[in-house]
C-alpha cells in the first residue's frame, strides 16, 4: 500500500501574495461583468446557451445523434454570434473602462420607505404636470438595466422630487425634450431617446406615446406618460399602455409594478446583493 502511494505524484504549489493578488483582480473583473450583465436583456441570452448546453450533453449521453449534430453545430454558430449578441454589454464595459468607471456601482437598490416616497413624488409631479397640460415621459427602471438609453441623455443623479420633476418638462426648458429615467430614488438623466413601438396604437397617441410604449418592449421598466394635448394620464408596462388614469389608480399601478420579481435560480448568481426596485 505504501509503495502505491509513492508511485503517486503530488505537486502542490505554494499559494503567495502575487497568487492572491491574481485571483483577487479575476474574481473582481468577473463581479463586474456580472453586475454589467446583470438586468439586461444578456441574462435571458445566457439562459438560452445553458439550455442548449445541457440538451447536448444529455442527447451525447442518450446517444440521440441526429439531435447531438445539430445542437453542436448551433454551439459552432453561437461562437460567431456571441460577440454580436452581446454588442451592448461589450460596448458599456469598454467605455466604462476607458471612462475609468468600470468598477464604479452600476445598480441602486431602494428599500421599501424610499420607494413610496419615490413614488408619490411622481404621482404628485405627475397630477401636476396633467391639470398644465404639460408633456411628461418618466421611465423608471426596474432589474433591466436601462444605461445604453441613459447615455443619450443628460446624467443628473438628482434625488427625486415633484418639484423637480415638474421643472425638467417645462416647456422650453434644456431639458424638457426626450424622457427622464429614474434608477432607485434618482433621476439617472433626462432628455433620453427611447425606442419607438411597431405596435398599433391609438390615433390620438404620438411620438410620446410610442416611446413610452417601446421601453416596455425592451425591458421592465414602467413608463408614466402626460399627454401634452389633453393633459391625461397614461402607463406603460410590458407593452401595453394603461390610460386615463387618476391619480389614486396611477399610484396603485406604480405600487403593484415596482414589486420585486421573484428571481431564478441562474439570474440569483448576480442579482444575490439585492434587486433593483
Amino acid at each position: 500500500m505504501l509503495d502505491q502511494f509513492r508511485l503517486l505524484d503530488f505537486n502542490f504549489t505554494p499559494i503567495n501574495v502575487i497568487n492572491l493578488l491574481d485571483i483577487l483582480i479575476v474574481a473582481l473583473v468577473l463581479y463586474k461583468l456580472m453586475h454589467i450583465i446583470r438586468g439586461t436583456r444578456a441574462v435571458q441570452l445566457i439562459k438560452g446557451i445553458v439550455v442548449l448546453l445541457v440538451a447536448t450533453t444529455v442527447s451525447s449521453w442518450l446517444q440521440l445523434h441526429t439531435i447531438n449534430w445539430l445542437l453542436r453545430q448551433t454551439m459552432t454558430a453561437l461562437v460567431v454570434a456571441l460577440p454580436i449578441v452581446f454588442q451592448p454589454e461589450l460596448r458599456r464595459a469598454l467605455e466604462q473602462l476607458g471612462r475609468g468607471r468600470f468598477f464604479a456601482r452600476t445598480f441602486t437598490n431602494l428599500g421599501e420607505e424610499d420607494k413610496s416616497r419615490m413614488i408619490n413624488e411622481v404621482v404628485r409631479a405627475v397630477q401636476v404636470l396633467s391639470k398644465n397640460n404639460i408633456g411628461a415621459l418618466i421611465v423608471i427602471e426596474r432589474v433591466t438595466g436601462l444605461e445604453e438609453y441613459i447615455d443619450t441623455g443628460i446624467r443628473i443623479d438628482g434625488l427625486v422630487s415633484s418639484e423637480f420633476l415638474i421643472n425638467l418638462f417645462i416647456p422650453k426648458s434644456p431639458l424638457h425634450d426626450g424622457a427622464c429615467i429614474i434608477r432607485g430614488d434618482r433621476v439617472a438623466a433626462a432628455s433620453c431617446f427611447l425606442p419607438l413601438t411597431d405596435a398599433h396604437l391609438a390615433r390620438d397617441l404620438g411620438t410620446r406615446h410610442r416611446a413610452g410604449v417601446g421601453i416596455t418592449e425592451y425591458s421592465d421598466a414602467l413608463t408614466v406618460i402626460v399627454s401634452e394635448e389633453t393633459g391625461t394620464i397614461s402607463l406603460a408596462q410590458g407593452g401595453e399602455i394603461y390610460r386615463m388614469l387618476d391619480e389614486t389608480t396611477l399610484k396603485q399601478k406604480l405600487i403593484d409594478g415596482l414589486q420585486p420579481k421573484s428571481s431564478s435560480s441562474l439570474s440569483s448568481l448576480w442579482n444575490r446583493s439585492g434587486d433593483s426596485q
